[in-house]
């Protein structure tokens, strides 16, 4: 009886030595893994956040100056014709005067 016990005790250890190994080699290759994608994903040149949202804003700053734009030459259009100058669909091209 006790032989038995002493196989069964040193299989045990045996499985949970492998069982160890086995983790052991699992974190390894997770980090090996998040490594290369980390490097992979660097390669690549994605921008961050932060600079995402400054360029999202600069974009909506400008698109209100052109709108603002828009409206001040509409307005200076409208004088113009107000005052009778040539609407500048009847402009003659550049060099026609010549």
């Amino acid at each position: 009886m006790q032989s038995d016990n002493k196989i069964f005790e040193d299989f045990v250890k045996m499985a949970n030595g492998f069982a160890g190994t086995m983790a052991g080699a699992a974190r390894e290759g997770e980090n090996a893994f998040k490594e290369k994608v980390k490097a992979w994903v660097g390669g690549m040149d994605f921008v961050s956040r932060e600079e995402f949202e400054a360029v999202k804003a600069m974009a909506a700053a400008a698109r209100d100056d052109v709108e603002a734009l828009k409206a001040e030459l509409a307005a200076v259009k409208g004088k113009a014709k107000s005052k009778g100058a040539a609407p500048d669909d009847e402009t003659p091209p550049p060099g026609a005067g010549i």
